[in-house]
């Protein structure tokens, strides 16, 4: 079980460092739209590659951070419902998930998304709006954002059997303060 909590690790490591790099990915999209903007208000020139961008960064941060997400428990969940339960049961419901619904959901789409991809990358498909972009990159973030979910549905099936044996807390579980965090007492004191 060491081993594939080894393998947990690396692949969290892997999920945070690519929602790291999306933080700058929204930055990018944010300054291109408005750089877009104001350079089709002001000076009256556009282009539809910088349109296409915009949308192909948009559609990096959606797809690839589905891991992230995941990682980070910050997908829909009932949380009325499971606050309810004790914590061996929301594991227990979490692991039927990953494995009955979350895992075959990622194959199909992989195999659904990869002939599109491989299809646009060798007929070199490009938009159809004047000016645009070639097709293939952002087809190829739809496989590969549903294999970082896939990777991060691994190590999260991987966390919460190492729970329900006892090896690790639980990674549903609230995180607990710092006990050795020093508080910010000038934001408690009033008048400050």
């Amino acid at each position: 079980m060491q081993l594939l909590l080894r393998f947990s690790r690396a692949v969290d490591w892997l999920s945070e460092k690519v929602g790291q790099i999306l933080i700058w990915l929204v930055l990018a999209a944010v300054i291109i739209s408005a750089v877009n903007a104001v350079v089709r208000k002001a000076l009256n020139i556009g282009s539809n590659a910088w349109l296409e961008a915009q949308w192909y960064l948009f559609a990096a941060v959606f797809m690839l951070g589905a891991g992230y997400a995941f990682l980070h428990n910050a997908h829909v969940r009932i949380d009325f419902i499971s606050a309810r339960l004790s914590a061996r049961t929301r594991n227990w419901i979490d692991i039927l998930g990953i494995v009955l619904f979350l895992t075959p959901l990622c194959w199909l789409l992989i195999n659904l998304s990869w002939p599109l991809f491989r299809n646009a990358w060798i007929s070199g498909e490009m938009s159809q709006n004047a000016g645009g972009l070639v097709r293939w990159p952002v087809y190829l973030l739809i496989p590969v954002g549903i294999g970082l979910l896939l990777l991060q549905a691994a190590s999260e099936l991987i966390k919460r059997f190492a729970f329900l044996q006892g090896l690790i807390a639980d990674p549903l579980g609230h995180k607990e303060p710092d006990p050795h965090q020093v508080p910010d007492t000038a934001a408690q004191e009033p008048g400050k």
